[in-house]
C-alpha cells in the first residue's frame, strides 16, 4: 500500500508525463499529417517532392514551327544538349509531317539557336524505329560520337503522330557532333522485357563512365493497367555492345519520373540527377523538373529530391514543364527544357525554354520522419 505522501505526489508526476506525451504525440501527428498531405497532392497518391532547389527561368529560347522542311511544324520538345568546339548542340524531338524525328539546332550562347533540321530518318516498315526516331542522347569516346536514340513502331494518328509504346533504345555513330549519323542496326543495346520494371519502356538516358564501365540511366515503365515510370541503370564496357540491366530500378515505380541528365558537383562530391516528373490532373502530363542527389551513383534515396522548375517559378509555361537537359556554363548550370505557351497539357506545339542554377549546387536540407529508400 502506498503511503499518503506518495499518493499525493503521484497525480502530479502522472500529469506531467501525460502532458509531455501529449505534446510529443501532437508533434508526431502534425509531422505525419504534413507528410501525408504532401504525398496526396495528386489524385492517385503518387509521391510529391516537398523541397525546392529553385532555378531562375530565362524563358523561351527556341520556338517550334520554322525548322527546315517543316520538321518541327507541330512542335519541338524532349531536348538533349551537349557541347563541342565552343558550340552548343541541341538534339530535340521535331514533330513534322513524317513524324517525330531527332533534329539538330546549334548555338554559341544557349539563347540564340540555328536550326539544322532532322538528323535521323524513319526506319523501314517493320523496323523498330519505323514510326519515330527521336530523343538522341550522345557520348564522345575521344574518337567518335555515339548516339542512343528512341525508336518505336507505334504512334498516334496523323498529324500528331505521338510516339507510343514500346519505347526502345537504338544506336547510331558519327565522326562529328553535327552528323551525319549512321544507324547501327545490328547493335541492340537493350530492349523491353516482360515482367520487369522496363516491360514497355527501355529508352535512352545519360551515360557516365564510372570505374571502368559505362552506366546509362535509362527510362523504364510498366502498364498494369496504368503507366508507372522510373529510371534504371544499364551497364556496358563497350558502347557498341550489349548492356546488362540492374535487376532493380534506382527508384520505385511510384516515383513517376522519366529521362535523365546528370551533373557532378566536385565541391561536395555529389551527383545531381535531373529528371522529368509526370503528374496527373484530368490526364497525365509532364508537370515539373525534379532533381535527386547522391554521393554514390549506384545508391539513391527518394527522400533526397527537390523541385527545380514547375509553374511556380516558370515564367511562360503555366502547366507543362518538360524533359530537362543540363550543362555547365561558367559558374552556372544551364537547364534546357520544353513547355507549352498556351492552356492545356498537349504533347504538341511545345517550345524550348532555358533556366539557370547557380554553382556550386548545394542540396536542400532533408528532415527524415520515417524510413526511406
Amino acid at each position: 500500500m502506498l503511503s499518503k505522501r506518495n499518493t499525493s505526489l503521484m497525480p502530479s508526476v502522472t500529469s506531467s508525463r501525460l502532458c509531455r506525451l501529449a505534446v510529443a504525440a501532437l508533434m508526431i501527428s502534425l509531422a505525419i499529417g504534413s507528410t501525408l498531405c504532401a504525398e496526396s497532392r495528386y489524385r492517385d497518391g503518387r509521391p510529391e517532392a516537398t523541397l525546392r532547389m529553385n532555378a531562375t527561368d530565362n524563358g523561351v529560347v527556341m520556338r517550334h514551327g520554322d525548322g527546315p522542311d517543316s520538321c518541327d511544324i507541330y512542335g519541338a520538345r524532349d531536348v538533349w544538349v551537349f557541347a563541342a568546339n565552343d558550340t552548343f548542340y541541341l538534339h530535340y524531338d521535331a514533330a513534322g509531317p513524317r513524324g517525330w524525328l531527332c533534329a539538330l539546332a546549334v548555338s554559341a550562347d544557349l539563347v540564340h539557336w540555328q536550326k539544322k533540321g532532322a538528323v535521323l530518318e524513319l526506319g523501314a516498315p517493320g523496323e523498330d524505329d519505323s514510326r519515330s526516331a527521336s530523343y538522341g542522347t550522345t557520348y564522345f569516346d575521344g574518337n567518335v560520337w555515339h548516339m542512343f536514340y528512341l525508336g518505336t513502331p507505334n504512334t498516334s494518328r496523323p498529324p500528331n503522330r505521338v510516339p507510343s509504346f514500346p519505347y526502345l533504345t537504338m544506336k547510331g555513330i558519327s565522326k562529328s557532333p553535327s552528323g551525319p549519323w549512321i544507324k547501327q542496326k545490328s547493335i541492340i543495346p537493350f530492349r523491353c522485357r516482360p515482367n520487369t520494371f522496363y516491360s514497355v519502356t527501355a529508352s535512352p538516358g545519360h551515360i557516365i563512365k564510372h570505374k571502368g564501365e559505362f552506366l546509362q540511366f535509362f527510362s523504364a515503365s510498366v502498364q498494369d493497367p496504368g503507366t508507372r515510370r522510373t529510371l534504371g541503370i544499364a551497364r556496358s564496357k563497350d558502347l557498341n555492345g550489349a548492356w546488362s540491366i540492374d535487376p532493380q530500378p534506382i527508384f520505385p515505380l511510384s516515383e513517376q519520373v522519366e529521362n535523365s541528365s546528370l551533373y557532378y558537383e566536385e565541391s561536395n562530391s555529389t551527383w545531381f540527377l535531373f529528371t522529368n516528373h509526370v503528374g496527373v490532373a484530368e490526364d497525365e502530363y509532364t508537370d515539373a523538373i525534379w532533381v535527386y542527389w547522391s554521393e554514390d551513383l549506384n545508391k539513391w534515396d527518394t527522400r533526397n529530391k527537390a523541385i527545380v522548375l514547375d509553374p511556380e517559378n516558370c515564367n511562360w509555361s503555366k502547366r507543362v514543364i518538360g524533359l530537362p537537359s543540363v550543362i555547365k556554363v561558367g559558374n552556372r548550370l544551364a537547364i534546357l527544357y520544353d513547355g507549352l505557351a498556351e492552356e492545356g497539357i498537349s504533347h504538341m506545339r511545345r517550345d524550348m525554354g532555358l533556366a539557370w542554377l547557380q554553382l556550386p549546387l548545394v542540396a536542400p536540407k532533408v528532415k527524415f520522419l520515417g524510413k526511406g529508400r
